[in-house]
């Protein structure tokens, strides 16, 4: 087995999927070039792959190398992805040293001539034990130490970080402490301050807390489109629009002007043709706004008439055509996780700021 670099090595980590792992990254990335530091990126282990050429490559890696102009070493930033049966052969014939050696050597390529690599895991500490490379398992093989990322809250949070730090203790894996992510404006201090004293009774750093933006959470009218499967009647031109807040409008037509606000996606039966005008109208007579109402969804699998998909036209909004009901297409978006993803500009500027602001990249440099 190759020997690993000695090198600036920081292992994200998080107490469970979504938790913001790349939001850090993108950050902690940009905050390490400004240090001059020659930095690297890799996620040894990635579940959810894109196709580049012949390779299956994960989509962070792929947003990183896309970024930051590594393209050349996207498949050393990608050196596992757990496709379809990857798993239950793995169980039925082991080849641990195999998958070991090819991250290493993943590892040593993408670090040579660098002064740091920023290593993503996947989910909590335990993720990928049944391939025997858990985020513990890797952490230790490349001489990592770990961040572990959470989400605002108290005592679930502080339970959840313990029993993480418990697996990565057991392999010998030291925590350079933690990351909350994710905090309610309203509920920032108190945390920020319960958290921490909490940690250090626990004998953990606490490293930053990042505050809940809603930016990071809003997708574009065109993500929209995509991850629900959707239909694009007009408006192609403004797919970039950002949908900041959704409406159901199954109300009357006076009511519903009520619940518009910059940046809202409504969601209207396509026989509703009252709640559609009053949509339209809004949008034309606060046109001097920015993007009052970011797109309509038509639900149901109900098209207006001839006449109103003019005015639709002319309107440049997208509208958007659902085949299931209002409430099921609702469900789905407020469940719906967009990741960043390289056109999303807005998002990683945002993501360097929040890192910047409030994340103590200096602790985690005197420590690595």
């Amino acid at each position: 087995m190759n020997k690993r670099k000695k090198i600036k090595s920081v292992f994200l980590s998080s107490i469970h999927q979504n938790a913001g792992k790349t939001t850090v990254a993108l950050g902690l990335y940009k905050v390490f070039k400004a240090r001059k530091l020659r930095t690297a990126f890799m996620k040894p282990i990635g579940q959810q792959f894109v196709h580049v050429g012949d390779l299956d490559i994960d989509k962070d890696s792929y947003l990183m190398g896309e970024l930051y102009h590594f393209r050349k070493n996207i498949k050393n930033m990608s050196p596992i992805t757990i496709g379809r049966g990857f798993t239950e052969r793995y169980v039925f014939e082991p080849r641990n040293d195999d998958l070991k050696n090819k991250i290493i050597q993943s590892f040593n390529n993408l670090t040579r001539g660098k002064n740091a690599i920023i290593i993503e895991g996947t989910g909590h500490a335990g993720v990928g034990s049944v391939i025997d490379l858990s985020n513990a398992d890797v952490a230790n093989l490349l001489g990592s130490k770990v961040i572990i990322v959470s989400e605002g809250g108290i005592g679930k949070s502080i339970d959840e970080i313990m029993l993480n730090k418990a697996l990565f203790d057991l392999k010998g894996v030291e925590v350079l402490g933690v990351i909350v992510n994710k905090v309610l404006p309203e509920k920032y201090d108190k945390i920020k301050n319960t958290v921490d004293q909490g940690l250090k009774n626990k004998g953990v750093r606490l490293l930053g807390v990042i505050p809940w933006d809603p930016l990071l959470k809003a997708p574009t009218i065109e993500q929209v489109k995509v991850l629900l499967g959707l239909k694009l009647l007009c408006g192609e031109t403004n797919l970039d629009r950002r949908a900041h807040h959704t409406i159901v409008a199954a109300m009357e037509p006076q009511n519903m002007i009520n619940y518009l606000k910059e940046g809202t996606l409504v969601l209207i039966s396509g026989d509703r043709i009252d709640n559609i005008m009053v949509a339209v109208s809004s949008h034309l007579i606060t046109n001097n706004q920015k993007n009052l109402i970011s797109g309509i969804i038509l639900t149901g699998d109900l098209i207006p008439s001839s006449k109103v998909i003019e005015m639709l036209k002319k309107s440049r909004m997208p509208v958007l055509l659902a085949e299931s009901d209002t409430y099921s297409v609702a469900a789905k978006l407020e469940h719906l996780i967009c990741k960043i993803q390289k056109t999303d500009k807005d998002k990683i500027t945002e993501a360097t700021e929040l890192v910047k602001k409030h994340v103590n990249v200096d602790l985690i440099l005197e420590n690595i």
